[in-house]
């Protein structure tokens, strides 16, 4: 489990904001091993503040050997702070506990606990860089206030109050830090898991949207292409000439069947081509009416196409479409009627035929009116399907033929 810890950090600033994305580029290629870059940063930065340091404070010990070693010996635990986290935060802050009761200057030490905590919080160990930076405060507190008679500088007194309250000030600063750190990862995570489930339910929606194009598309044209291959064949020798005009037919709708799948699988090619024809919409209603007379069903159609947005063009079509085509495949009666009509910024569209059904099997999917009615529900409209009170069956479609940008 520990071993996630590394990867895990770089990922998450891999989707902060844009800033931080070099950096998450360049920890991204340091995950598999120890991150050594970063550790020998930080313990040139330790080693040579802390001579600066010295410095600034004579009364403190001097920096020896020991005390170089200790600085060396928290930075290097750093190395371990992606795998090992609780550990790394609890050993930093014991080696910068006896880097204190040394005698040592106040300075750059604090970069090893502070780099540690983060870690140790940003990875979800919030309990164990709290405790192990509580206790450094607290080894402080007992140094500063108590332990200073019997350690060194010699001659060291009691801590002021303002030296207490400019280190108690860096503990919750430290401690802060940490915790930005860890819900800033965790707003970046759920964003991430907002961002992944959007694009799921767009590919989900397209999906559904491409299955119901090619669903209506080639449920039309192969209804056609049934009817007329059953003729043919019974035609073919009493009649040649009507089988022929048959498998014209259906060459024919094949070939229009084509043209729209591959319209309709335009749409899976890569983002910013062009389709190569327009959607079909309501005034391509005379190919569906010869498609049918084509199937031996007389379409009468009342009242002109109007204008539509193309949303609403392409979903009345559709609707057109496979009304026709159920009456090709279930009904018995030779005459199908097409009325529209628009108003009050509705357009009604009806589609009926005397009946009665055949009860045969056509070969359909059985999902026809329920593609139907999801292309209405997708733009606020209805529909509703049945047996007809004196036989045949009526599909009634309630479509906006106007967008909200015109109302």
């Amino acid at each position: 489990m520990e071993e996630r810890h590394g990867p895990r950090i770089s990922h998450w600033w891999r989707y902060g904001p844009p800033g931080w994305r070099r950096y998450a580029e360049a920890a991204e290629s340091r995950t598999s091993g120890p991150p050594w870059r970063s550790t020998v940063l930080i313990a040139v930065f330790m080693l040579v503040g802390s001579n600066f340091a010295a410095h600034a404070q004579p009364h403190r010990e001097q920096l020896d050997v020991f005390a170089r070693v200790l600085l060396l010996l928290a930075a290097l635990m750093l190395l371990w702070r992606h795998r090992h986290p609780s550990a790394v935060v609890f050993g930093t802050a014991a080696v910068t506990l006896v880097y204190l009761a040394a005698g040592y200057p106040y300075g750059p030490v604090f970069l090893a606990v502070t780099v540690g905590c983060v870690g140790a919080v940003a990875a979800g160990h919030r309990r164990a860089a709290w405790t192990a930076v509580g206790l450094l405060w607290a080894g402080h507190l007992l140094i500063a206030l108590w332990l200073y008679r019997w350690l060194p500088p010699a001659g060291d007194g009691r801590a002021s109050v303002l030296q207490e309250i400019v280190v108690g000030t860096w503990v919750l600063a430290v401690l802060a830090l940490s915790e930005l750190a860890r819900v800033r990862r965790e707003q970046w995570a759920r964003e991430r898991a907002d961002r992944a489930r959007a694009a799921r339910l767009r590919a989900d929606e397209e999906r559904l949207r491409i299955a119901r194009e090619l669903h209506d598309v080639l449920a039309h044209s192969i209804s056609v292409i049934n009817v007329q291959a059953s003729m043919g064949l019974a035609l073919l020798d009493s009649d040649p000439e009507q089988a022929r005009s048959a498998l014209t037919t259906i060459r024919a709708a094949s070939r229009e069947a084509l043209g729209e799948v591959r319209q309709v699988l335009d749409t899976l090619r890569a983002p910013g081509a062009a389709p190569r024809a327009p959607a079909p919409g309501l005034d391509r209603l005379p190919e569906l009416v010869e498609q049918a007379a084509a199937a031996g069903l007389t379409v009468e159609v009342e009242a002109e196409p109007p204008h539509l947005p193309p949303g609403v063009d392409l979903a009345a079509f559709r609707i057109v479409q496979e009304a026709l085509t159920n009456v090709v495949r279930h009904s018995g009666s030779r005459r199908a009627r097409v009325s529209l009509t628009s108003r009050g910024g509705e357009l009604r569209l009806l589609v009926d035929d005397d009946g009665p059904a055949t009860g045969g099997d056509a070969g359909g999917s059985g999902n026809g009116l329920a593609g139907m009615r999801e292309r209405a529900a997708a733009l606020g409209g209805t529909i509703e399907a049945g047996p007809r009170p004196d036989g045949g069956f009526r599909v009634v479609a309630v479509l906006p033929s106007r967008t909200w940008e015109d109302r």
